[in-house]
């Protein structure tokens, strides 16, 4: 999910490098919420809360800097929804203030910092599949957002690298090795790392994006296989999977489909689905099978948002979501069956928010309303969708 945009690159999550030093991390798995100082967040626009909106070019993403972009929140912020996003109630409910974006000025970090931007992928635009496919919304990629982020640890923190030869470490993942030189950080950055948590994504979902969208799912489905190598001096790292991307109105109204066997019980798309699953499940086996072994000191939890939206859409009703709008885009211009339309998007010309967007699980066709985003933040950091559960937060009744 995330800007209406590009092909995914699995892998990027996948070969994160928690610790730079085994023996000296924490005992993460077992600390509590409490112990969680700061946040510093990569991703795309499931998570930006304002990036974008600071480097845009002139008359681009005005329709996000403008109302109804953030009407619930009460004026717009950078958001892409109607107002909070699940990175804003996380931060409520670890007690810390919302993150502000990095790019931001004269806005304090001293609770984390969000390198989060609307349009980014998780594979640099320059090297994507050799040119053959387009990602016109952002050049922050998920490289660019992680060399933010060590210049932000390198400026704000003593560093200590002195005149060390370079290292290499290599990891293996999807039968790719990958080589990656070491980084050499100071005690200080180590002991504020200790105690924060690192948010890796969701990113990648606007590579996906971007293919499909011209694409057939089979010719894609051939280039999951990239990897991207982040080495992170981390010892609490969350790493979300892809969303189904098949009952988004995005999708559901470009990839419609006359044949009634192309869609689940839900109304969503199979094969999508199948696609955004199966990415899943191999982002699960490389954080089970090589994270955690080589860093066992390190907890590491993925974040099912593919499980947890389709349980919010199968309980849409007990929710407090209207059942019989679940799929539909509480703001656009399409009217039929999504109210999507990518001509006449949400903030365009001709376009309206619905009266009630806590009534709908989708915001703008996209992106969800920040009802949907509480659903899914109760769901994933206070219950059984995040595995495993690192936060130790009340579970979510």
């Amino acid at each position: 999910m995330a800007s209406s945009a590009a092909y995914f690159a699995f892998s990027v999550l996948v070969a994160l490098h928690l610790c730079c030093c085994h023996g000296q991390a924490a005992d993460a798995a077992g600390s509590s919420s409490s112990d969680v100082t700061a946040i510093y967040s990569l991703g795309d626009s499931i998570t930006d809360t304002g990036n974008l909106i600071k480097e845009a070019p002139p008359g681009m993403f005005e329709t996000i800097k403008h109302l109804p972009y953030g009407i619930t929140f009460g004026y717009p912020t950078g958001r892409c929804s109607d107002g909070l996003l699940m990175i804003d109630f996380l931060a409520q409910d670890l007690g810390l203030p919302f993150l502000n974006p990095y790019l931001g000025k004269n806005k304090s970090f001293d609770h984390g910092v969000n390198f989060a931007v609307a349009g980014a992928t998780a594979m640099d635009p320059t090297d994507q599949f050799n040119g053959r496919f387009f990602a016109p919304f952002s050049s922050n990629s998920l490289n660019v957002q992680l060399r933010w982020f060590k210049d932000f640890m390198k400026s704000t923190f003593s560093t200590d690298e002195g005149n060390s030869p370079d290292q290499f470490r290599s990891f293996t993942c999807a039968s790719v090795t990958i080589f990656t030189r070491a980084i050499f950080v100071s005690a200080d950055i180590r002991k504020r790392l200790q105690s924060s948590l690192v948010l890796i994504g969701e990113i990648g979902g606007n590579d996906y994006n971007y293919a499909l969208f011209g694409k057939n799912v089979s010719e894609v489905e051939k280039l999951i296989p990239g990897v991207e190598v982040l080495e992170m001096g981390a010892n609490r790292v969350i790493i979300p999977g892809n969303f189904p991307i098949g009952c988004m109105p995005t999708y559901l109204t470009s990839k419609r489909s006359s044949e009634p066997s192309d869609y689940d019980a839900t109304g969503c798309l199979r094969e999508l689905n199948r696609f955004a699953a199966k990415h899943n499940a191999r982002l699960r086996r490389a954080i089970a099978d090589e994270l955690r072994p080589s860093y066992p000191a390190a907890a590491v939890a993925y974040a099912d948002h593919f499980g947890s939206f389709l349980a919010i859409l199968g309980a849409a009703g007990e929710l407090g979501f209207d059942a019989g709008s679940a799929r539909w885009a509480c703001c656009g211009a399409g009217g039929g069956e999504y109210n999507y339309d990518p001509r006449r998007m949400c903030g365009a010309e001709g376009a309206a928010a619905c009266a009630e967007p806590e009534k709908y699980v989708s915001w703008d066709g996209v992106h969800m309303t920040q009802a949907a985003y509480r659903a899914m933040s109760r769901l994933v950091y206070h219950g059984r969708y995040l595995q495993p559960q690192i936060l130790n937060l009340a579970e979510a009744p």
